[in-house]
């Protein structure tokens, strides 16, 4: 083979490789990657469905039930609900009324939680999850003032 034969061969293989290890690393990537979505989204189907997101909100008032250590409640933006079930130990300051984020998955109209995540001061609530409260109370405004004016 001359070494101009060579010097090509190498480079495709190269290439060839560089490829593969590229497709390795972006099928990796993609597999990991969760986005976040508030009860509203979920409600108008923009959540995909089997894949895993993140889910966040407020835990709806009166919504807990516990059966052991199976735990479901409703996670809500102030406009729509949406029902999670959990099995697991929360963490202590999981608490109705306050911010949560869940992690896992939409089955059969309802969030499989593999993680469940509370807020960890008065101060603080995921950016996220405050943008789509923050939404979903100007959605609520918006209505009722459409709603009383003539």
């Amino acid at each position: 083979m001359k070494p101009r034969h060579q010097r090509i061969a190498l480079a495709l293989g190269l290439l060839a490789a560089l490829g593969a290890v590229t497709a390795l690393v972006l099928g990796a990537f993609s597999s990991n990657l969760v986005f976040f979505f508030s009860p509203t989204q979920v409600q108008a189907r923009e959540a995909p469905v089997g894949r895993t997101f993140r889910l966040g909100g407020l835990v709806e008032q009166g919504s807990v039930q516990r059966e052991g250590v199976q735990v479901r409640f409703r996670v809500t933006d102030l406009a729509h609900a949406i029902p999670v079930r959990y099995e697991g130990i929360l963490p202590d300051l999981f608490k109705e009324g306050k911010g949560v984020v869940a992690q896992g998955q939409w089955r059969d109209g309802v969030f499989h939680a593999r993680e469940v995540l509370a807020k960890h001061d008065e101060n603080y609530m995921p950016p996220e999850a405050a943008q789509a409260l923050s939404q979903a109370a100007a959605r609520r405004s918006e209505g009722a003032s459409a709603a009383g004016s003539p």
